[in-house]
């Protein structure tokens, strides 16, 4: 597996890689937990997909197996900024408004958001191969940017997977449970480069990641 970072400007670089990531999207996020977010037949795309995003996709066999994408804090884009600060001002009626206890607009703290995995990626070891990949990825996008910190609205699971892999993330908001059953909290964790590039050789045969994780 390898992993692939790019923005709007780059996304040409590397063919159908974006129109894929869309579409592994709708398969996990609409066909399976049934979010009622914008989708077609095909792809599920929403405000955030705009040019202030930028993505950390990892491929298998030139194939999209999972991804994520990632903006800064201080994004506006239209009437919408980005997710998590979005919901705080009530724009998002799925999320809680008081899911993170404020706004957070920074240039130091960048937001990652829609992480999935294919379910075509099986077995503890690849599967936390592949999450590893996307976060190493966000992490170089955004630390190269001057993050300090990436946070996100992710199932509370991921935040003890994250820091099996070395990625020391913490949750900082209440959860709350989503009507796909789970339950979700905003978690925080350094924006370093390599934050896990030495973990997964010490921890991946010891993750227990059996089903895709999902950032909101």
């Amino acid at each position: 597996m390898e992993h692939i970072t790019f923005n709007m400007k780059s996304l040409h670089l590397f063919g159908a890689a974006f129109y894929d990531f869309l579409r592994l999207r709708k398969q996990f996020f609409v066909d399976q937990l049934g979010w009622d977010i914008p989708h077609d037949d095909e792809v599920e795309m929403d405000q955030y997909d705009n040019p202030l995003a930028w993505y950390s996709l990892v491929l298998r066999d030139g194939r999209v197996v999972g991804g994520a994408r990632t903006m800064a804090t201080t994004a506006v884009w239209g009437g919408h900024t980005y997710m998590l600060r979005d919901a705080v001002q009530g724009k998002l009626v799925d999320i809680p408004a008081d899911i993170m206890g404020g706004e957070v607009a920074s240039p130091a703290v960048w937001e990652c958001t829609r992480l999935v995995i294919s379910d075509t990626v099986q077995g503890h070891a690849d599967r936390a191969l592949c999450l590893s990949l996307i976060v190493d990825g966000l992490v170089e996008v955004a630390g190269a940017q001057g993050a300090a910190r990436l946070i996100s609205l992710s199932p509370l699971p991921l935040m003890r997977t994250l820091r099996q892999l070395g990625f020391a993330a913490e949750r900082i908001g209440e959860p709350y449970r989503n009507d796909d059953g789970r339950h979700y909290a905003v978690l925080s964790m350094p924006a370093g480069r390599g934050t896990g590039a030495a973990a997964r050789a010490t921890h991946r045969p010891q993750v227990q990641l059996v089903h895709a994780p999902a950032m909101a």
